[in-house]
């Protein structure tokens, strides 16, 4: 087989030889030997057992043929795995070696909350040249990982994977067992990357609008039409390309610290069931997985058990976690191909059963556009719309199907997926149903609520209000619909094990993601974290948390401390999530145990939205 990869590419899939190294001295004078790290049987770095030390400090790297530097751990990038075991007392001794603070958040991990490693709420933070002592029991099992949340510490290489062993063996089995992190990197320092963002939004869009775009869509639906989709995008002062932020512009796209000019590589033997633990520990970056070839069989997300799924696509949003099978049945390479969302790059492995053989790389698919559907106007009987303008010169689009929408096609009826006979052997056939339409309220189902906006206005921290918002459980996101591919949705994720918890809640507590492309602001109800109250809750109730999409962006919403129960449909089979994506233009609801006392982290996982898409919650 022949490789279609070239070094001659684009730049954002170039880069060197893999910076992971184990034995290096770094400029804070430590020395990390290879010997010191337990190699697993599939050779990725890690750590096991109850006790570790762990060293934060600066490490020389070059992905992309310039030298930099980055933050690690014990001198790797990414940083070791650290492997547990449920039920035991693990002990982390952290030094800062650097010349600022530092810390260590535990993705995902239930835990008290003065060690879950948040300057400012859970402790003060690490001090150049101190050592903190982390110690919680580990009450968890599955695919997990941990980060610096100091600073921008994380985009420039301070991220590692936790795998947990259960107490009781998993409920499938394989043969192979690896982590296959996927992160970005620029050469460009983070602060800087920010300052650009805030001065320009969309300085890294590489996909931004040309005449020739402008004489295409001509042809393909008329002047008028293309006349009129423009002015609407300008008069909101956005672009239907803007996917991502940051992009390939400035980021090299890694795979276990590979940049795509190496690729990782995994062996198999023909024949062998391979768990792959995906983990996207980017900072700004959506993954679309696959392995062209090869059926993935999800069987957890974010590190808890699901009904089996098998897909041909997955998009991971930041800090999510999905854990596969694949069976290879043939004895040629495989390609782990992990297109960003807006298509300016890649990362990329290999699965082989010979590191001689050469596979090829799939040329990445179109750059997707966003749509009304990512407004919140894909809806006939509420389609309220975006609101653009705080002016009374420009109306809000109308609530109802106008003549113009109509000749767009967007007043159609949402459909309802066909019920497979794999659903309906699992009686979710009819679940699937309630799950579009949300109408009962009850736990696992969403709520029957009218979204309030009054709260919110149109001007300089709010460029739009998605009036329209609905559940899109069933919709695979932009870039992935009708792609020929089976993608896998929120709507087939269900708990393997029944709900822990199966109260109904006792209140809902609705916030809306809000921003202004335009001047890059980000916050939570329009309000940005620094001027927020904090997000009261009482121990041990039950609260469903709505969240509604203002924006025309994806967002990770991560809360620390608990769990987030997603309601995909099924109140007995909740699926258990530590970070939900909120799709552009719509609505998710999920319920939280609020069963951790303490002050707690909850925010959108996207690096430069943090600041501001911030709240505290605090749990008495």
């Amino acid at each position: 087989m022949t490789s279609s990869f070239s070094p001659s590419r684009r730049r954002f899939v170039t880069g060197l030889a893999s910076t992971t190294a184990i034995s290096m001295l770094n400029s804070s004078g430590y020395t990390y030997a290879a010997e010191n790290a337990v190699q697993s049987p599939q050779n990725q770095n890690s750590l096991s057992g109850s006790n570790f030390n762990l060293d934060i400090g600066y490490m020389p790297v070059n992905y992309t043929g310039n030298n930099r530097q980055a933050t690690s751990i014990n001198g790797s990038v990414p940083a070791p795995i650290l492997r547990w075991k449920e039920g035991d007392l693990v002990t982390l001794n952290v030094k800062n070696n650097m010349a600022v603070d530092s810390s260590i958040h535990w993705h995902g991990i239930i835990l008290p909350t003065e060690m879950d490693g948040v300057p400012g709420l859970s402790f003060s933070g690490i001090k150049p040249g101190e050592t903190f002592k982390y110690e919680f029991s580990v009450k968890q099992s599955g695919t997990y990982w941990y980060h610096s949340h100091s600073g921008f510490q994380e985009q420039t290489g301070m991220y590692g994977a936790i795998v947990i062993e259960p107490k009781e063996p998993a409920p499938y089995s394989y043969d192979r067992d690896y982590v296959v992190m996927l992160s970005d990197w620029s050469d460009e320092k983070p602060k800087d990357i920010y300052a650009n963002l805030k001065k320009m939004p969309h300085i890294y869009n590489i996909d931004e609008r040309t005449l020739a775009d402008f004489n295409n869509e001509v042809k393909s639906s008329g002047l008028g039409s293309t006349i009129n989709n423009r002015a609407m995008w300008n008069n909101m002062l956005m672009s239907d390309t803007d996917l991502s932020d940051v992009t390939g512009k400035t980021y090299t796209f890694l795979m276990n610290g590979k940049a795509p000019a190496d690729g990782w590589v995994g062996k198999f033997k023909k024949g062998e069931k391979v768990l792959m633990r995906f983990i996207n520990a980017a900072a700004m970056t959506f993954f679309d997985v696959r392995i062209p070839g090869l059926k993935m069989t999800v069987v957890a997300s974010d590190g808890n058990y699901v009904q089996p799924v098998t897909v041909d696509e997955f998009r991971i949003g930041v800090a999510e976690t999905y854990d596969v099978i694949v069976e290879p049945s043939s004895e040629q390479a495989y390609t782990l191909f992990c297109q960003a969302i807006d298509r300016s790059g890649f990362a990329r492995g290999t699965l082989t059963p010979d590191e001689s053989l050469v596979v090829k790389i799939p040329e990445m698919d179109e750059s997707p556009k966003l749509t009304h559907r990512d407004m919140g106007m894909d809806h006939a009987m509420n389609h309220g719309a975006m609101m653009m303008d705080d002016s009374d010169s420009t109306p809000a689009m109308g609530d109802g199907c106008t003549e113009e929408h109509a000749e767009m096609g967007h007043c159609e009826m949402p459909s309802v997926p066909s019920c497979t006979p794999e659903h309906a052997s699992m009686g979710h056939c009819e679940m699937h149903k309630q799950v579009q339409e949300f109408s009962t309220g009850k736990a696992g189902y969403g709520s029957d609520k009218t979204l309030s906006f009054d709260h919110l206005k149109v001007g300089p921290k709010i460029d739009m209000l998605a009036r329209g918002a609905q559940y899109r459980l069933d919709d695979p996101g932009v870039g992935l619909r009708d792609n020929g591919r089976k993608v896998l949705t929120y709507s087939e994720l269900f708990n393997l094990n029944r709900t822990l918890d199966p109260r109904e809640p006792s209140r809902e507590i609705e916030l809306h993601l809000t921003g202004n492309m335009s001047r890059y602001m980000w916050s939570l109800d329009g309000v940005k974290a620094s001027q927020a109250a904090p997000i009261q809750m009482a121990y041990g109730e039950r609260v469903r948390i709505t969240l509604v999409n203002n924006t025309m962006m994806n967002h990770p919403m991560h809360m620390h401390g608990v769990w987030s129960d997603l309601e995909t449909g099924d109140g007995d089979y909740i699926p258990r999530k530590h970070t939900v994506i909120v799709q552009p233009g719509s609505k998710i609801s999920y319920l939280v145990t609020a069963d951790a006392i303490g002050r707690w982290a909850y925010h959108c996982h996207l690096m430069y939205h943090m600041p501001g898409m911030f709240r505290e919650v605090r749990i008495t």
